[in-house]
């Protein structure tokens, strides 16, 4: 099963008979875009759940229903994983500190100096 965006319906009026009059949906899955039956209704901004292969033509309405990819449930509430951003470069390694500042030397005689 796979988890994709609808775009956009799909029109096609000029079918093969097997096509039936089943609704078409553009689906997004990544950056590629597919075409799904619509078995459920879906409208255009809805995340929804599909099956491929002989599970889709099934979910169609028969094993030879000329179908791979189709629209099985609609997502009620779906928030996508953010966009894989490049791993940031580790922060530059700050500077050496400063070497500590020499006291004034001491006065050998104990005194005062002044």
């Amino acid at each position: 099963m796979l988890i994709v965006k609808v775009i956009k319906p799909l029109v096609s009026t000029n079918r093969i008979p097997d096509f039936e009059h089943k609704h078409l949906q553009v689906v997004q899955d990544g950056s590629t875009k597919k075409v799904a039956v619509d078995a459920v209704g879906a409208k255009p901004g809805d995340w929804v759940i599909c099956v491929s292969s002989s599970a889709a033509r099934e979910a169609a309405g028969s094993k030879s229903y000329p179908s791979d990819l189709t629209i099985v449930g609609i997502i009620d509430h779906w928030e996508p994983d953010p966009p894989k951003s490049p791993t940031p470069a580790p922060a530059p390694t700050s500077a050496p500190a400063p070497a500590p500042t020499s006291a004034p030397p001491a006065n050998p005689a104990g005194g005062a100096t002044g």
